[in-house]
């Protein structure tokens, strides 16, 4: 379904004017982390571009469509940790591979992706992929704490919790990231963001960053 018949379908308006996610105080206070810390990893993330440049000469980035805040779509960043043409391979795998199949329609995700490249696969392990969204962050288009950012086709799949979805700027992190990431299902990822959505304060995005890290360090639910 189209995003424009997604919104119609579930007789749309913008339920931000009636929950709002900390407004400008939230938005502080991503300004507030994210700056230092792009600022801090910026050599980090020069020598991470050019080891995903060197690996085969294609793009640093993968830039990818996303939903976000009330409906509008915005360019999420990622380093690249997939071959050049991983779309197009992806189309083969899933014809072809029956398990492939099933845990993509499960999961949107699949535990062992032949596509990844070595370096993607050290990128995955250590979220170092995700590290080009604090320039989301700081652009306005996420947060670093919010619902799992989806893609246009993942609206459907998403369930009736999109407009809510819509309400908040999609993060970095969220109850997901926390929660098994890959090990979990994608209904499972959705009802985990409205949990988040509902139940919003400042104290659980603080809380939710500092399980984000033990998270990360140890490597859980990551592929």
């Amino acid at each position: 379904m189209a995003l424009d018949e997604s919104r119609s379908a579930l007789n749309w308006h913008n339920p931000a004017k009636d929950m709002p996610f900390g407004g400008a105080l939230k938005r502080a206070c991503d300004l507030s982390i994210a700056l230092p810390i792009l600022l801090f990893l910026a050599p980090l993330m020069l020598f991470l571009a050019f080891a995903v440049k060197m690996r085969d000469g294609g793009p640093i980035f993968f830039v990818h469509s996303r939903v976000g805040r009330d409906g509008r779509l915005f360019s999420c960043l990622k380093f690249r940790s997939m071959i050049v043409d991983a779309e197009h391979r992806m189309q083969s795998l899933l014809r072809d591979d029956p398990d492939a199949a099933r845990e993509w329609a499960e999961k949107q995700k699949l535990t062992h992706d032949p596509r990844v490249t070595p370096v993607g696969r050290v990128l995955r392990a250590t979220s170092a992929d995700e590290l080009p969204q604090l320039i989301n962050v700081v652009l306005g288009d996420m947060s670093l704490v919010g619902p799992r950012p989806i893609t246009p086709d993942q609206i459907d799949e998403y369930g009736p919790g999109f407009a809510r979805y819509c309400t908040a700027r999609p993060g970095i992190t969220g109850i997901w990231q926390v929660s098994g990431r890959n090990e979990t299902t994608f209904r499972r990822r959705s009802e985990y963001d409205q949990v988040y959505l509902k139940a919003w304060s400042l104290p659980t995005d603080l809380a939710l960053l500092v399980r984000t890290v033990d998270v990360v360090v140890r490597r859980r639910g990551a592929c």
